[in-house]
């Protein structure tokens, strides 16, 4: 079960490799291809199914626990939505003035930055609570150490694609 979620979270972080690079070169040249929204959230579609399903392959659950916890999970994952959304805007305003942002702009989006971070982890901090009514203790931390490892994934592969600000010139 180990490997399986080893391999699957490498697909899952491989396949967000291209998007970013891809955009930060329409930024740079006209005649790269063009990533549009639609292939964004086409994308990202893509690997929130790719988690939920990583999660039922690694989180053992009896039929019980399963009807009460995938409705929670949805709550969830449509609140962490959110928040993707939020971040997706954020590197799509980097991504359009990057080249010329003064110091406020860079200033802004790292506030901005780090206000999301500070929101994924206040929202965890929400559904401890939640989930731990329909889940035992141990599945709970399980569920919550499954969720960091994927996030944490997708953001290291995301952020080894985003350039420094400070190679903007």
């Amino acid at each position: 079960m180990r490997n399986t979620m080893i391999v699957a979270l490498a697909l899952a972080g491989a396949s967000l490799l291209a998007v970013p690079a891809s955009y930060a070169q329409t930024t740079a040249s006209k005649d790269a291809p063009t990533v549009t929204d639609q292939d964004i959230k086409l994308l990202r579609q893509d690997l929130r199914s790719q988690k939920k399903q990583l999660i039922a392959a690694n989180l053992t659950l009896t039929d019980a626990e399963a009807t009460k916890f995938w409705p929670v999970y949805d709550q969830y994952s449509a609140e962490m939505t959110k928040i993707g959304d939020q971040k997706y805007a954020l590197i799509k305003e980097y991504a359009q003035g990057f080249g010329s942002l003064k110091d406020a702009q860079a200033q802004s989006l790292l506030d901005r930055s780090l206000a999301l971070d500070e929101a994924v982890a206040q929202l965890r901090i929400k559904y401890v609570p939640i989930i731990n009514k329909v889940l035992p203790g141990t599945k709970t931390a399980t569920f919550f150490q499954i969720d960091r490892r994927i996030t944490t994934l997708i953001d290291l592969q995301l952020a080894s694609q985003i350039p420094l600000v400070q190679d903007q010139n």
